[in-house]
């Protein structure tokens, strides 16, 4: 092992193997595996170069990461910095801030709202989601865009454009409005509200686009139209979205489909978890900006509904835990059995 001209030390003592090929064909080869400035041979980028790092998608990706924190969520943040800090002035001035509008729960009473992540409450949802739309246009970064989506070139109505109609950032009324003429018409669930959203989100991210006035309800009728279609067992056809928009055709819809479907690269999965986070940061961003889930006092006949409700998902995972325990004894299911103690004799 220590002698210098061992064959892990020197080359040259090292057994050659018989080639295959001639020194003439390897070097051949050789320059072939090289990068040409022709076109002649391709150039294959490595599957390491390609991929992108886990900490880069999830900072880009929140649509597909539930640890990423959701665009609509952070670009909320300063208004309400500024909101907070305007209250506070107002504190320290001595300003009465009004009678108090949230509820709080006591000893006696309990307050409670019909709003879970399995079954949200439809008008709070879209107040929540038509929020987060308002944030992305106040908040945006630049104006960037296609033509699809553009209203001045694909109008959704016959009435005239105005001139300005890429300058004005429309209010929460209008986009609240907008939303839910679509969601009442096509009676869509909340649910598919938050998925939206989501599709929303991985479109300006997949596509480097922001929502702007120029383009904001074409995004948004695109996002519903896909989402409706994956999330709910009886779709709305696009010639339904054009009997409720009058003007607009079947051929611009399916147009706006397929353009939307390539930008996400046909990924319209949503999972579980990214789902949940959606949800619980539109409950935040109702609780900073003052939109509150209905709350109504918990009387006996809820109580009793939530009991019942409880019960039945309990049910439901004891007997998911016992099949998997017929299914296999592992690692993961040896919590919960009872062993018979040792005889020591």
């Amino acid at each position: 092992m220590g002698n210098s001209v061992s064959c892990c030390v020197s080359p040259e003592s090292s057994p050659k193997l018989p080639s295959r090929h001639p020194p003439e064909r390897l070097e051949e080869l050789h320059t072939s595996t090289e990068v040409s400035d022709d076109n002649t041979v391709p150039y294959l980028q490595h599957i390491s170069d390609r991929e992108v790092t886990d900490d880069l998608a999830l900072e880009s990706n929140p649509s597909d990461h539930a640890r990423a924190s959701t665009i609509f969520l952070s670009k909320s943040q300063t208004d309400v910095r500024d909101r907070r800090k305007s209250n506070h002035i107002n504190h320290v001035s001595h300003v009465s801030p009004g009678p108090l509008s949230k509820k709080y729960s006591s000893c006696s009473t309990i307050f409670i709202d019909d709003s879970t992540v399995s079954q949200p409450n439809l008008k709070s949802t879209i107040k929540c989601v038509t929020l987060a739309i308002y944030y992305h246009i106040k908040n945006r970064d630049s104006d960037r865009s296609l033509d699809i989506f553009d209203e001045k070139l694909h109008p959704l109505s016959r009435e005239p454009v105005p001139d300005n109609y890429s300058s004005v950032d429309p209010e929460h009324k209008l986009i609240y409005r907008f939303v839910r003429t679509l969601f009442s018409a096509a009676q869509l669930t909340a649910e598919c509200a938050i998925v939206t959203l989501v599709y929303l989100e991985r479109l300006l991210t997949y596509a480097e686009l922001d929502i702007c006035p120029a383009n904001w309800k074409r995004i948004v009728l695109g996002a519903i139209l896909l989402a409706s279609k994956v999330w709910d067992d009886q779709a709305v056809w696009n010639v339904d979205y054009c009997q409720i928009l009058k003007d607009i055709t079947v051929e611009d819809m399916n147009e706006m489909e397929r353009e939307f479907l390539e930008l996400l690269q046909f990924n319209i999965n949503v999972p579980a978890s990214v789902y949940a986070k959606y949800y619980f940061d539109l409950r935040q961003l109702a609780d900073d900006n003052n939109l509150n889930f209905p709350l109504e006092p918990l009387n006996n006949q809820r109580a009793q509904k939530l009991e019942a409700i409880s019960r039945l998902c309990e049910d439901k995972y004891k007997d998911l835990s016992r099949a998997a325990m017929r299914r296999s004894l592992s690692a993961d299911n040896l919590i919960g059995i009872r062993r018979s103690n040792a005889v020591l004799s």
